[in-house]
């Protein structure tokens, strides 16, 4: 996982929490911390940040990507801009994902490994989207379109009728926004 997933965890509970709690939870973690955005770490570090997290607010490790996700859109909207400004809502900007966005990240931090989504946009009424990642971090993905709905000033509702935690080759969401 690259460094940069790891600055912008760092960020987020910085913010929220104080530098205090984070490390905090990096000592919880028992990892190191010192985390660059161009490096690559293990995905085994986050699923530990995760679990200290989890342990110390005791909530489920899913509620705290969740968390992640939603507080994480309003600090990548801030630092890239140019990804959200050509949209006017939710929606459209979710469908640039594979496109668009994921080649950018690629571009800026080489070997950057991200998901596939897959979209079924024929209904007016809900986004069909299908998430697949070895990681199976959809809970990471149901927070950041939370936050990206937030940010656009709109409400989202999300339903998962597939999840690769429970078994399913993929995860499928159905969104609709207000």
């Amino acid at each position: 996982m690259k460094g940069i997933v790891f600055n912008l965890l760092e960020e987020v509970v910085t913010h929220d929490y104080g530098a205090d709690t984070w490390d905090v939870l990096l000592e919880s973690a028992g990892v190191d911390g010192a985390y660059t955005c161009m490096g690559s770490y293990s995905d085994d570090e986050m699923n530990k940040l995760v679990g200290a997290a989890s342990h110390m607010l005791t909530i489920p490790p899913e509620e705290v990507l969740r968390w992640f996700g939603r507080r994480s859109m309003s600090v990548l909207g801030q630092q890239y801009p140019v990804f959200f400004q050509n949209h006017s809502s939710t929606r459209p900007f979710l469908l640039t994902l594979n496109d668009i966005i994921h080649p950018e990240v690629r571009k800026l931090y080489p070997g950057a490994d991200v998901p596939v989504f897959d979209f079924d946009n024929s209904s007016d009424e809900a986004l069909l989207m299908v998430y697949r990642s070895h990681r199976k971090l959809c809970a990471l993905a149901h927070g950041f379109i939370e936050g990206a709905a937030a940010y656009y000033q709109e409400s989202v509702r999300f339903e998962q009728t597939k999840c690769m935690l429970h078994g399913d080759p993929e995860c499928v969401f159905r969104i609709s926004f207000s």
